[in-house]
């Protein structure tokens, strides 16, 4: 299993094999086409209350972690949907945030790291 992340402005290339968007908002500006989107699990996303609060603000990178944990584990259905789309041979994780150090792909990536 091989897991990517990426932004999904980026140009979707053939070995990013199943493009999964994370996001609960479609990126702006973007068609379908152009996104290159396979599945989008808008529902896996941070609560719009978290993301609000987050405001990709690095000082509180150990705290979202900690509390998009806790949403994870109240949304198995949502969890379980994405571990079903990572048994295909590549997948990417991709979202639409300018921070890449910083956003929930990492945090979703290390979520199935750990399963």
């Amino acid at each position: 299993m091989v897991i990517n992340i990426k932004r999904v402005y980026e140009e979707p290339t053939q070995e990013d094999g199943t493009r999964i968007l994370v996001d609960r908002l479609w990126p702006r500006g973007l068609t379908k086409e152009k996104a290159g989107v396979d599945v989008w699990l808008k529902e896996i996303a941070p609560s719009t209350a978290l993301r609000q609060w987050f405001g990709h603000d690095p000082d509180k990178w150990a705290e979202f972690q900690k509390r998009y944990h806790e949403e994870l584990k109240k949304n198995p259905a949502q969890v379980a949907l994405l571990k079903e789309q990572t048994k295909k041979v590549a997948v990417t994780l991709v979202y639409g945030a300018k921070d890449e150090k910083h956003n929930e792909a990492l945090v979703l990536k290390e979520l199935l790291g750990h399963h």
